[in-house]
């Protein structure tokens, strides 16, 4: 039966961390005055949760469609906005691991960091159409120091904070 509820846990976290790292882009979109649009793929979603329940994130639930006139900055921008929501949400999950003591909100907080850490790491690869695609080719200062904060949250995730609660 707990595994139900890992389940649920994992399941909400990954909606809501997606859709806030969409709504990012969007909410970034707005700001310099384009039209955005969410849209949703059911199918992406039901392979986004059975890749976060096999070990692996494959995120592909939707995306946001943007139109106006965007030039190389303003789509970087936009671009990044969605793995700092990411980022940040990884920050809280780590913070929460090394100041929280009880056991179901640790559990909360290494699953909300694992996935954001991995979800910013991810989208920040240099590879179109992720979002690292269109950070690098504007600015690959802005690309490498994002990425690089997104890879110390993975190595938290994945190896220090595994050590404070096993060892």
């Amino acid at each position: 039966m707990k595994y139900v509820g890992l389940f649920g846990l994992c399941f909400v976290l990954v909606i809501v961390s997606f859709l806030f790292h969409e709504f990012g882009h969007k909410f970034m979109a707005q700001k310099y005055g384009l039209w955005s649009e969410f849209r949703m793929w059911p199918v992406g979603l039901v392979i986004t949760l059975v890749s976060s329940m096999l070990g692996f994130l494959f995120a592909s639930p939707g995306a946001v469609m943007i139109a106006g006139n965007v030039d190389k900055k303003k789509n970087a921008m936009i671009s990044i906005a969605g793995p700092i929501v990411n980022i940040v949400f990884a920050v809280v999950g780590i913070i929460g691991c090394f100041t929280i003591n009880h056991s179901g909100l640790v559990i909360f907080f290494l699953m909300l960091g694992n996935l954001n850490s991995f979800l910013a790491l991810f989208n920040l690869l240099p590879i179109p159409p992720l979002d690292g695609s269109k950070i690098i080719s504007w600015r690959p200062e802005l690309w490498i120091a994002a990425i690089a904060i997104a890879a110390v949250e993975v190595y938290l995730m994945m190896f220090c904070l595994p050590t404070l609660y096993w060892a």
